[in-house]
């Protein structure tokens, strides 16, 4: 049973990881109507800038690197997103307002690309380590319950606490802001949304600019587990199925489907695995996916769209 546990936990905490990634796709979506292929190459773009500063801005100030340096760097990588959200609005948004899906689609790719290519020549193309100085240390939970107890990392707790913080507040500024209602205005239809006065532009930018938060917070967690290197892009390969099985449409879908996918991975590795060969973990999430999108296209949250003939 503690094994069984120490398996639960870990597979939870992991589906927090994948949620925190999936909260970008869901973030696009629900405020633009836009499905954010550039959201992986975010993350490593906002990575990589807060590797970089936490060893620039010690220099520059001559300070020895510490919770001032480290609060400094996020500060700047933060406003970098902000930039990089305001230039993708104005050099590309503003120019396909009502535009078919597709070439929306097709601009996050672009952007996905040149984004890949901009990070390693500004920050360079190393592998560069994060610290913020969370925990590495296993902890070891319900030792009066199981021998030896439950092993825990308290680096995958306290991302998940972060995860679910971040949940919360997101969650309340779509629902509870005019800000957010806003964004959930200009998704539904461009058209109406501008002629009530919307700036959809603006829209566009905030919107993008939180998204890029979110990648900051990934970048930083995913960083500070595995090291920025130029395969944290590919995260987000990871966080599609959990888009498709919580909704695209859906906050709250995105951490369900998460938890979801984290946990049955972890347990399907452990106890199936090895009575096919392994390698279960690999594919899973989007076989999970698939059986779901022939039942359910919408999502296990996303919102049913009906059209009327």
């Amino acid at each position: 049973m503690g094994f069984f546990l120490e398996t639960l936990l870990g597979g939870l905490m992991t589906g927090m990881l994948y949620s925190l990634v999936a909260l970008g796709f869901v973030l696009i979506f629900k405020a633009s109507g836009v499905f954010n292929f550039a959201q992986g190459a975010m993350v490593l773009f906002a990575a990589l800038a807060m590797a970089r500063f936490s060893e620039w801005i010690p220099g520059w100030l001559g300070m020895t690197p510490g919770v001032v340096t480290i609060l400094l760097s996020i500060v700047v990588s933060i406003l970098i997103m902000i930039v990089v959200a305001w230039l993708v609005e104005r050099l590309a948004l503003r120019h396909l307002v009502n535009q078919e899906p597709i070439t929306l689609l097709m601009a996050t790719l672009g952007i996905a690309y040149l984004l890949d290519g901009l990070g390693p020549m500004i920050f360079g193309s190393a592998v560069y380590s994060i610290d913020v100085g969370m925990p590495k240390d296993p902890l070891f939970i319900l030792n009066n319950v199981f021998e030896g107890g439950v092993l825990v990392s308290q680096e995958d707790l306290y991302s998940a606490l972060i995860a679910a913080v971040l949940v919360a507040a997101l969650t309340l500024f779509f629902q509870k802001t005019k800000t957010g209602r806003a964004l959930r205005a200009v998704a539904d239809d461009h058209q109406a949304a501008q002629s009530i006065g919307i700036p959809l532009g603006r829209m566009w930018v905030i919107v993008w600019s939180v998204a890029g938060v979110v990648a900051l917070v990934v970048g930083i967690i995913w960083g500070s587990k595995l090291g920025v290197q130029f395969s944290l892009s590919l995260v987000a390969l990871k966080a599609l199925p959990v888009v498709i099985l919580g909704g695209l449409t859906s906050l709250p879908g995105a951490i369900i489907g998460g938890l979801i996918i984290g946990v049955g991975e972890k347990l399907s590795e452990v106890y199936l695995g090895p009575m096919i060969g392994g390698g279960i973990e690999t594919w899973f999430a989007y076989g999970l996916a698939l059986a779901l999108l022939l039942v359910r296209p919408q999502g296990l949250f996303g919102e049913k769209i009906i059209d009327r003939v």
